[in-house]
């Protein structure tokens, strides 16, 4: 069986054995052109990720919120800093005011005492991205009515 041969060959225009492939340099630039979009979406991203964590617990937040009232007009009262949120989750006659009670999305318990100061009925809050009092960005405290 004859070899066979590359249609373009005779015309002076097909590929050489040599010339079939990229070479290092080319394949270099693309990687290095994939590096540098994955670094522009990444620089881009990150920051978004982290607002999005603040904005669902203050979500969170608001959805506690109601709980506790609900809570409050069956009860009569808030719950007490000993009761915590927990008793939010926990079937009454009336049913629970929360299905289930979420974590900040840090994976930390909120924050609550009552009463709480200034005269307010309560206070509610998450610790932040760093799970500690006080902070700045999103380490910050991020408290009901912010």
């Amino acid at each position: 069986m004859p070899k066979r041969r590359h249609p373009l060959r005779e015309t002076g225009f097909a590929p050489t054995r040599r010339e079939v492939g990229f070479t290092l340099v080319e394949l270099l630039v693309v990687l290095a052109i994939i590096g540098l979009l994955t670094t522009v979406v990444v620089i881009n991203v990150l920051p978004l990720q982290g607002r999005a964590q603040v904005q669902k617990a203050k979500a969170d937040i608001a959805l506690i919120e109601q709980g506790l009232e609900f809570y409050r007009l069956g009860a009569g009262r808030y719950p007490t800093s000993e009761e915590g949120l927990a008793i939010l989750a926990s079937q009454t006659v009336a049913g629970a005011p929360l299905k289930n009670l979420p974590n900040d999305p840090w994976g930390n318990a909120y924050q609550y005492r009552s009463p709480g100061e200034g005269n307010r009925p309560y206070d509610l809050w998450s610790w932040g991205a760093d799970g500690q009092e006080g902070g700045e960005g999103e380490a910050a405290d991020i408290r009901a009515g912010d």
